[in-house]
This record gives C-alpha cells, sequence and structure tokens, in this order.
C-alpha cells in the first residue's frame, strides 16, 4: 500500500503516506541578505545568501497573531546548570521531521518521507544543503552514522539504539543516491518518525566529513594518536564518542543543522550562540531564518531565576518558572518591560506520587504493591486544598491520566480513587492488617515500624515540597507519617533507580492528550525513567540482560497490550487498547495524580515578537518552546 499526503498526519498513522513540506526552488523567491553577515559576505568569507540555502528551502509559515519579521538582536534566557546548554537543540528544533502546532508530523529538514507499509521509511534530502561549516549534509552522513558509528563494535558494543529496532530487529539501510536513503523494517515500526521528532531526538545522521578525523577507519594514525594524548583520552573509541554530542550541543566545533551555533565550551557560566548561516528555513518575504542573530544562556541557581527574570534579565523565559511565582511576575511587569504569558502544560498531571514497586525494602515492597495500600494513599488526599493553596483553584484535582482535551478522555480515569475520602482510606488500610498504632498515632508496619513514608524530591522547586507538606496533614490523619527527603536529581534518580528510594515525587504522563495513533509505551514497563517500576522498565530497555522482569498481573498485561499496539494497524484496536491500559491504571493507581491543568508561566520581553500568547506547554511532543519555531521569534525596534 502506498499513498500520499502533503501536509502531515497524527503520530502513529503510518500505513502508508508520503510527507512533503511547503518549499520553493531558491530562484522563486528574492532572497534578502542578513545585516550582520553583509560584512562577510562582502568579504568574500561567506557565500551569498542564495548560496547558502538548499535549493529548495523550508519557507516558514505563520500561526495566528504571528507575522514575517525582521533580522537582529541577541536573545537572553536563563538555565539553571551548564548542561542545559543542550536546550539550544530543544529550543532550535530543527528535526528530519517535526511536529506543527496542530502535532502532526511533517518534514523539516527533509524535503520529504515515503512510508510503505508502516516499515520502509524513504527519506528524501534537500539539494544544497549544508551544515554550518558549509560543507554539503548528504546520504553519506546517515551512511557514516549507521555502518560506522551505530554498528560498529567499538563505538556502539550493545549495537544501534534500542530506538532503531522494531521488536529487537534492525532495519536493512539503503543508500539510493547522493539525497537519499531508506530504512526497512521486517515489520511496522511506529515509533520512528515519532522519534525522530522528538524534544530529545533520535539523530541518524552525523557530519561525517568531521567525525572522520576521529574514526581508525578514515584517520591517520599519527594524527589520530596526537589527538588522543592532547585530550587525554584512552583510545580512539573514547575520543570519536567525546566529540560527538549532537544534543549534548557541549562541542563547538561539531556541525549542526540547528538555527544557532553554540561557541562556548563547558564548563561556562555564559554560553553564546551565533546564527548558523546555513539553515535551511527561510520567510516568504526571503529572509533566511532564524531572524535573531544571538542566544545568550546565562547559568543561574535555580532558585534565582524567578527573581531574575522578574527584574527583566530574561527576554524569554519558562525553565525556572512555576505557577506559583505568577503574582510576583505579574507585579513586576511594567519595571521589567516583559508580559506574562500562560500556557497550558499538557502533562497527565503536573505533580504526580510514584510508589516505587522495585524497592528494595521486602516489607515496603510487598506494601507498595498492593493495591489498596496506593488507593488509600490516594483517597487520604485533599486534592482540593492543594488546588486552592497553591493554584488559585485553577488545576484540576485529578489522576495521573489523559487530559480533558485527548480524544481517549473518560471521567472515570480521572476521578477514580482520586475524590478525598479519609473514612474509606482508613478502612482500607486496616484490611491490610495495618490497624496496630504507636503513641503519635501512626500505624505500625507488619514488621512493628511506624509507616514513616520517606517521599524524594529532586530538590530543585519549592512546588513540590509545598504540596508535600499539605499532603503530610491529612496523611496523618489516616496514621500514615510522611518524610521529605531532597537530594540533587542525579541522585535522587540514581536512588530510585536502584529500589533505595521507597516513593518519589515528578510530573506525570509526558503527553496527556494523546490520540489512539500515539504510542501508549509510558502507560506501560518500557523504561528505566518510569519512577513506578525502573527495574521493570530496564529490564525491557536492555532486553533482559539488567533488571528485572515484571511479576506483578496488572504490570504484565500493560506490556502485551503495548506489543499489540505497536503490531496492529488497526485503528479501532488500537483505541480499545488505550483505553484497556488507561482502565488499568485507574484501578490501579500505579502513580497517585495530585493535580493537572497547570498553566506555565511565560516571561515574554516587551519587543520579543512571534511568541505566541497561548499555547501549549510540554516536553514530547512539543519540545517546549519547539513547536512554536523559536527560530521566527523576533525583536522589534
Amino acid at each position: 500500500m502506498r499513498g500520499r499526503l502533503t501536509h502531515g498526519v497524527g503520530v502513529g498513522a503510518w500505513s502508508a503516506v508520503a510527507l512533503a513540506l511547503a518549499s520553493l526552488p531558491a530562484h522563486a523567491l528574492e532572497f534578502k541578505e542578513t545585516p550582520s553577515l553583509a560584512a562577510k559576505v562582502a568579504a568574500g568569507e561567506l557565500p551569498a545568501v542564495g548560496q547558502r540555502l538548499p535549493a529548495n528551502p523550508s519557507i516558514v509559515s505563520f500561526g495566528e497573531g504571528r507575522e514575517p519579521g525582521r533580522h537582529g538582536g541577541a536573545l537572553r534566557t536563563l538555565i539553571g546548570r551548564t548542561k542545559d546548554v543542550r536546550l539550544l537543540v530543544v529550543y532550535g528544533y530543527a528535526r528530519l521531521v517535526g511536529y506543527n502546532e496542530k502535532f502532526e508530523i511533517v518534514p523539516d529538514i527533509l524535503a520529504g518521507v515515503d512510508v510503505n507499509e508502516g516499515r520502509q521509511f524513504t527519506l528524501r534530502l534537500r539539494q544544497g544543503h549544508k551544515w554550518s561549516d558549509g560543507q554539503p549534509f548528504t546520504a553519506e552522513d546517515f551512511r557514516y552514522w549507521w555502518e560506522d558509528v551505530a554498528n560498529h563494535g567499538k563505538l556502539a558494543p550493545a549495537g544501534p539504539p534500542r530506538l532503531m529496532l522494531s521488536d529487537g530487529e534492525k532495519p536493512s539501510f539503503e543508500l539510493l543516491d547522493e539525497q537519499t536513503v531508506r530504512f526497512t523494517w521486517p515489520m511496522a515500526n511506529p515509533f520512528f518518525l515519532p522519534r525522530l521528532a522528538g524534544a530529545s531526538p533520535l539523530f541518524i545522521y552525523r557530519p561525517a566529513h568531521y567525525m572522520k578525523r576521529f574514526h581508525a577507519k578514515y584517520a591517520d594514525p599519527a594524527k589520530l594518536k596526537s589527538m588522543m594524548r592532547k585530550r587525554r583520552t584512552r583510545n580512539w573509541a573514547s575520543l570519536h564518542n567525546r566529540v560527538d554530542n549532537m544534543y549534548r550541543f557541549d562541542n563547538p566545533e561539531l556541525p549542526t543543522l540547528q538555527p544557532w551555533i553554540n561557541t562556548s565550551r563547558p564548563p561556562a557560566t555564559r554560553f553564546l550562540a551565533t546564527r548558523n548561516p546555513y539553515f535551511h528555513r527561510v520567510d516568504r518575504n526571503g529572509r533566511q531564518l532564524p531572524y535573531i542573530d544571538q542566544v545568550i544562556m546565562i547559568v543561574s541557581d535555580n532558585k534565582l531565576i524567578a527573581a531574575k527574570a522578574g527584574t527583566g534579565e530574561a527576554d524569554l523565559q519558562a525553565r525556572g518558572l512555576a505557577f506559583s511565582h505568577l503574582t510576583f511576575l505579574r507585579e513586576n511587569e511594567k519595571g521589567g518591560g516583559f508580559s506574562t504569558h500562560l500556557w497550558r502544560i499538557a502533562k497527565g498531571a503536573h505533580i504526580a506520587l510514584f510508589p516505587n514497586l522495585n524497592s528494595n525494602d521486602p516489607v515496603w515492597r510487598k506494601l507498595l504493591r498492593d493495591r489498596r495500600f496506593r488507593r488509600a494513599l490516594s483517597l487520604g488526599i485533599d486534592r482540593s486544598v492543594i488546588n486552592e493553596s497553591l493554584y488559585f483553584g485553577l488545576a484540576l484535582e485529578a489522576n495521573n491520566t489523559v487530559l480533558p482535551q485527548s480524544p481517549l478522555y473518560r471521567e472515570d480515569y480521572q476521578l477514580n480513587w482520586a475524590e478525598y475520602d479519609p473514612d474509606m482510606a482508613q478502612a482500607l488500610l486496616d484490611e491490610l492488617g495495618l490497624s496496630e498504632f504507636d503513641d503519635d498515632d501512626i500505624r505500625l508496619l507488619p514488621d512493628g515500624r511506624p509507616l514513616e513514608l520517606i517521599i524524594e524530591t529532586a530538590g530543585e522547586d519549592t512546588e513540590q515540597t509545598d504540596v508535600l507538606e499539605l499532603i503530610s496533614e491529612t496523611w496523618a490523619e489516616i496514621g500514615v507519617k510522611l518524610f521529605i527527603k531532597p537530594s540533587q536529581r542525579e541522585i535522587f534518580r540514581n536512588r530510585v533507580f536502584s529500589g533505595e528510594a521507597l516513593m518519589s515525587i515528578w510530573s506525570g504522563i509526558e503527553n496527556g492528550v494523546p490520540s489512539a495513533q500515539s504510542s501508549p509505551t509510558e502507560l506501560a514497563p518500557t523504561a528505566q525513567q518510569q519512577l513506578m517500576w525502573p527495574k521493570w522498565g530496564q529490564y525491557f530497555e536492555t532486553s533482559g540482560k539488567s533488571g528485572e522482569p515484571p511479576d506483578l498481573e496488572a504490570a504484565r498485561e500493560l506490556a502485551a497490550l503495548a506489543t499489540e499496539w505497536r503490531r496492529t494497524d488497526d485503528p479501532g484496536r488500537r483505541e480499545e487498547i488505550w483505553h484497556r491500559m488507561l482502565s488499568i491504571h485507574a484501578e490501579e493507581v500505579f502513580s497517585i495524580g495530585v493535580i493537572a491543568g497547570v498553566q506555565q508561566p511565560i516571561v515574554v520581553k516587551n519587543r520579543l515578537r512571534n511568541v505566541p500568547k497561548d499555547g501549549i506547554y510540554n516536553w514530547d511532543p512539543g519540545a517546549h518552546f519547539g513547536i512554536y519555531r523559536p527560530d521566527s521569534f523576533w525583536f522589534a525596534e
């Protein structure tokens, strides 16, 4: 089966389509030279704009209320850690294929994609497209990654990324011509295009002309040894992997296809990114994007970001801001010269609790795996108090599930076991045999220890702590003592992964507005990052080499349903699978949703244009600002 679609498709509908994005031959537009690059062009240091662009550049369309702009300016934003320089890749959002504002997948870097039977993907490049250093971007960059990196025993001992496998099978790779490559799997791979479009994307290409100098197959041995000594690496593979930072974006020498090029090498407290003179997008007036010349990322203590944004030290800011900062930000808009927009957060829960079903403590593990205990904890939370106290009553008091904007939404999924009922919570705890109390009216575990539940946080903001303080008050009424343990994010995750943590607090499912064609793998034990069953997720990710196989019937059913969804292309059956998985989560309360539908403050300098007043703030799909194409943001004079 083959078909043709010229506007894009929703996630997962990949049986037989061809994707193409609006583009024009270079001679069809009168291109305007970028003022900041004009001197280099005049001096012969840089080709003219028409020669820098692909023969068929991507023509950007503007959403409602936005318009073509002007070149110039430097955009400042604040980051909490040096590693957040990777947000230049997230926000820049140049992808082989990417989501548009309707969450449809359309070509971006690619001129088009032909999909056959959901398993064969033919990728068509733009003729004349160049890397940021002016070298051609061709099919050789895909071949190099697949043959010389992803399938090289020293660079990838475990083989290609798991995301390149479908039911454990690798694709075949064909280099059809200089602008065309093809990946073909034995069976359908509905995850391939969504992963290419992700906030942290699957990079299936590399700048081969740059990377080959670090590869033993191509490099001069003497030069390679010299570079190894200079960079103090043990072998050439370590050197190659060190400079191969497409996502981390911390190697300024690595050519890129993103709108801005990072020029600062960490460690640094200030990262400067300059415009990519070979970027492939233009507006309808012939101006090459990005409009903004520079992006400046300033490292700041995460606790100070809201204060600094409120004094006008950022031109565009969402990172480090929470709904609790809204009043402060609104009070300082005039003095800081900015406006505060509110975007909808599309996670299944803004805040959720995650019982660790893989806890090392045998007594706690047995208790946490009993759904009666998880239900009791959920019933013991007065979400209305949290909503009124912290969110002005504007949030949803709900489970960690799909939002009302999703076609899969049902009220039962949102409210089952989520309404405050301390009497029923007490009854469930009594039924579990937790009917003995100590002198402080705290229930006792079967081994006599007090039922003191430590909830671990990444310690990055006070919002989670404020929520936990309110939960602790109502849990105390049902005989459960809550303690809060903050730690750094890496330590926090490692404690959860290792089973040392009993329970953690984080945000809920990433995509709270899915359709039946969206992947439901978030609902099944498929990733170590899933805080309620990290060892089961690790077992899936490593094909059984690490972690533990799920030994809870409901979790095994979720895993089987996710596999069936992947293997069927029947839309009706896919919808049935989604509803069954959502129903299981509502009944089992594997995660305890607290609050959903919270709005994200976005600080926008008054001179900054084309930032939507109303938007969706989501990691994947969405890449936060990415789907709104920050390369199209511009400064008024």
